[in-house]
């Protein structure tokens, strides 16, 4: 493994929320409601995704935009997984399962933001 944007603790753990995703949305009526599952399956993937282009920008405050678009990505998979479950497409467990990784993707993003700022 690289040493790269693959040792951030957030990239890894969106890394699981992203199979969680496509996990659930392959489910019987998740995986027909075309626009919820791809819009959520896009927000997961904003996440990852905008934790490593971050990490490879040039500045600290790059890196912190990008890790601020990736936990408003979080926040966004976080409210499609209440609708997810409000009609039924996830269990509460299911649900919860994935809402607590996001959690976790919200707490070491915003900790390691206060990280990148205390060295601006």
């Amino acid at each position: 493994m690289d040493k790269g944007f693959e040792q951030i603790v957030s990239w890894r753990k969106a890394r699981e929320l992203n199979k969680e995703i496509y996990q659930i949305t392959d489910e019987k009526a998740f995986s027909k409601d075309f626009a919820l599952r791809d819009q959520i399956r896009r927000a997961s993937i904003s996440v990852s995704s905008n934790i490593a282009e971050g990490y490879g920008r040039k500045t600290k405050k790059q890196f912190i935009y990008f890790l601020n678009v990736a936990q408003a990505s979080c926040y966004e998979v976080k409210s499609q997984l209440y609708l997810a479950m409000d009609v039924e497409y996830i269990s509460k467990v299911e649900f919860e399962k994935a809402y607590g990784i996001c959690e976790e993707i919200s707490k070491t993003i915003h900790g390691l933001i206060k990280h990148l700022e205390n060295k601006i």
